[in-house]
């Protein structure tokens, strides 16, 4: 095997072993510290059986386990974010993992787009997000340029957290219609899935320029409703939730799609994760405001 990809593969096979040490120093429950311990324990025995292999392991081989390895590290995070006392530090953001590989999408969106969208365009809104918010909030921050940074934050953190939304609300298994209560709702709210999918996809082609579709709990309602938003952050409901986000940027696209927005809109319902539009549904409707 090649000298390189051999030691690759052993940092990261040490870099399981590192995170199964600080799990073991946290107050996990019991049961979770040996369930994300068994996770690690399966992707190193994969590791493992690579560095046996005489054969030299391809560069999609060795970057899959990467990926598996991320993802299992991305779970980790999210169930100790589910503190209510953990926050992240202002500049300390990170791009968070693909929750699937880069190809997974295919047809629909190409793994040229996804590297691109993911690993560039968005990495760029975290570090715009970390700078700008590194600048507002450091005690010698230069009062004349505080409007600024307050513009640089809203774009890229808004940048941020809709695409942190957009990757899982979309999975190469989807179930091309909603289920459960997002589906009762829907029907509730928008008369039928089709008056809803129609409206829905007639609000991202009306987007003019780059932008968003986004379907939205609004607790002050008490109901579903869609919004377009120009860029990341202009022309947006305030006290909203978003459930559902579709990027109509051409960055999302134009690679594969060129100029047919209504091509790559019309693919895109083939990939909506509605089980995590539903789980977003389930936790956004435990905010309800008086209604007005």
């Amino acid at each position: 095997m090649d000298e390189a990809k051999q030691e690759y593969l052993e940092s990261l096979n040490a870099w399981g072993e590192q995170i199964k040490d600080k799990l073991k120093s946290t107050d996990i429950p019991k049961d979770e510290l040996n369930e994300w311990a068994a996770n690690l324990d399966n992707w190193q025995e994969e590791i493992q059986s690579k560095l046996a292999q005489e054969r030299n392991p391809e560069h999609k081989e060795i970057h899959e386990l990467q990926e598996v390895g991320n993802r299992i590290l991305s779970d980790i995070k999210n169930k100790q974010n589910k503190n209510p006392e953990s926050s992240i530090p202002f500049g300390k953001h990170t791009l968070p993992p693909l929750p699937y590989k880069y190809n997974a999408l295919e047809p629909y969106i190409s793994e040229e787009i996804m590297r691109l969208h993911h690993d560039k365009h968005h990495q760029s809104y975290v570090d715009g997000l970390n700078k700008a918010e590194k600048a507002l909030y450091d005690s010698k921050t230069d009062t004349n340029l505080i409007k600024h940074w307050l513009r640089e934050q809203a774009f890229n953190g808004s940048g941020h957290y809709l695409h942190t939304i957009f990757w899982y609300n979309m999975t190469p298994n989807s179930a091309k219609e909603p289920k459960g209560e997002i589906k009762r709702r829907i029907k509730r709210d928008f008369g039928s899935w089709k008056r809803f999918k129609n409206l829905f996809t007639e609000a991202a082609n009306s987007v003019e320029g780059v932008g968003w579709a986004v379907l939205v709990w609004a607790p002050r309602s008490g109901r579903l409703a869609i919004q377009t938003i120009e860029k990341h952050q202009l022309f947006q409901q305030a006290d909203v939730i978003p459930l559902l986000v579709l990027d109509v940027w051409e960055h999302a696209y134009y690679l594969q799609y060129k100029t047919d927005k209504k091509d790559y809109i019309s693919n895109w319902w083939n990939v909506v994760n509605w089980d995590n539009v539903n789980e977003r549904y389930k936790e956004a409707i435990k905010v309800r405001w008086s209604l007005y």
